[in-house]
């Protein structure tokens, strides 16, 4: 039986690691280019961390869910200098990475081992420029991470002009994406989603990026790097998400539910 947690080499590119978390890809990491994301979903999340401020300028930001830590290493290239924080509560992954894709020399991290949950309730005030998200228990997305007061949390520890980006994925009758939005507006009055149209719809399992500010967000900029993607998406905001989140009660810690699991035919999602 195969470890439910490991990290697979590429056949053809040995330094490329595939972070496989009870079979499903979660992250890819390549060893000779920080900057490489695979996932689409960490591309979009990019796109923000890229329009967020001037280019190259230095950033606070606090990764809830280190994985393999790409999308840190993606932060210490574009914006050498950022100041990053890690948060995960899985040990085990903490000593793989470690072990097995350590940062490259110059690139600092600070890894603490707690919940996200603790770690924003912990975070001192207007502390951070950038909050990601991108928390899973196995292969969902936990509950606690989604509701109106985790979210009031993140909101509290962001310094005014600051940014918040979240890994969400759902499929079918979108039970957990759409209530987990309708918090994200309750909380602040931009929000945007990222997604390919057919995620959206509920036709298939996929992953949506939402992003959120007290400020108005680079929508023509994340615009324009979703319809030039290998794989376009739509950028959904404003009137367009108001209706298509319509009916849904704010997720809270009472009703916020966990993601349903990925199909067990989609091996990365």
């Amino acid at each position: 039986m195969q470890d439910a947690l490991r990290f697979d080499r590429d056949p053809d590119r040995p330094n490329l690691l595939h972070l496989v978390n009870d079979g499903v890809v979660q992250a890819t990491i390549d060893l000779d280019d920080p900057s490489y994301l695979d996932a689409e979903y960490m591309q979009r999340i990019a796109y923000l961390v890229d329009a967020a401020a001037e280019p190259r300028r230095p950033l606070r930001v606090l990764h809830l869910g280190a994985g393999g830590l790409a999308m840190a290493r993606y932060v210490a290239t574009t914006r050498p200098g950022s100041y990053q924080q890690a948060v995960e509560t899985n040990e085990a992954l903490i000593e793989l990475v470690r072990a097995e894709a350590p940062l490259p020399r110059g690139v600092k991290v600070k890894i603490r081992r707690t919940d996200a949950r603790e770690a924003i309730e912990s975070a001192p005030e207007d502390s951070y420029e950038l909050v990601i998200t991108d928390v899973y228990d196995g292969a969902r997305v936990p509950a606690h991470v989604t509701g109106v007061e985790f979210l009031h949390g993140v909101n509290r520890v962001l310094r005014a002009g600051g940014h918040y980006a979240v890994n969400l994925c759902d499929g079918g009758q979108m039970r957990f994406l759409k209530p987990a939005l309708a918090a994200m507006r309750e909380v602040w009055p931009h929000v945007a989603v990222m997604a390919e149209p057919a995620v959206l719809r509920g036709r298939r399992f996929g992953n949506v990026v939402a992003v959120a500010s007290g400020v108005e967000l680079p929508i023509a900029a994340l615009r324009r790097r979703c319809a030039g993607a290998a794989f376009p998406c739509r950028v959904v905001e404003g009137a367009e998400l108001r209706e298509y989140i319509a009916g849904a009660a704010p997720a809270t810690d009472a009703t916020a539910i966990q993601s349903p699991p990925p199909p067990r035919s989609l091996r990365s999602f």
